[in-house]
């Protein structure tokens, strides 16, 4: 086994109505704190609501998205949104607002949207593969 492992971290749950983005972001911490590395994050399902530029939570309340956002680009991780998720959910890059004329897009920095295959990618490049689902 390797000294230092690879993870990828699939979000599934929506912040404020779930624990999962907290606790990924809990885990993605001692991950690296433990000397291993994260490959990519991944965003599927409600977990997309964390790629929101729109969120603002109330200011007694953590906004997720926004500490997600810090760590990732702080730690230089990949960042994915599903884009079949996102779409569902009105969370827009600027070339899906151009190819179904919207008013705007929200994709909060640094996440893109992609499609399943980024998830199949980091379920074959990482040692290990973390879920991190949101029961309603």
């Amino acid at each position: 086994m390797p000294d230092t492992l690879g993870y990828t971290f699939v979000i599934t749950g929506a912040p404020w109505t779930t624990q999962a983005p907290q606790s990924a972001l809990s885990v993605a911490r001692a991950v690296l704190a433990a000397g291993h590395r994260i490959d990519r994050v991944f965003l599927y399902g409600e977990g997309v609501h964390l790629a929101s530029s729109l969120a603002s939570p109330p200011s007694d309340e953590h906004n997720w998205p926004h500490l997600w956002s810090a760590f990732l680009t702080e730690h230089e991780i990949s960042a994915v949104a599903c884009i079949a998720s996102a779409l569902r959910r009105g969370i827009v890059d600027p070339k899906e607002q151009a190819r179904y004329e919207l008013e705007s897009s929200n994709l909060r920095s640094p996440f893109e949207i992609a499609g399943l295959g980024e998830w199949v990618e980091g379920n074959l490049k990482s040692d290990r593969v973390l879920y991190f689902h949101g029961a309603n």
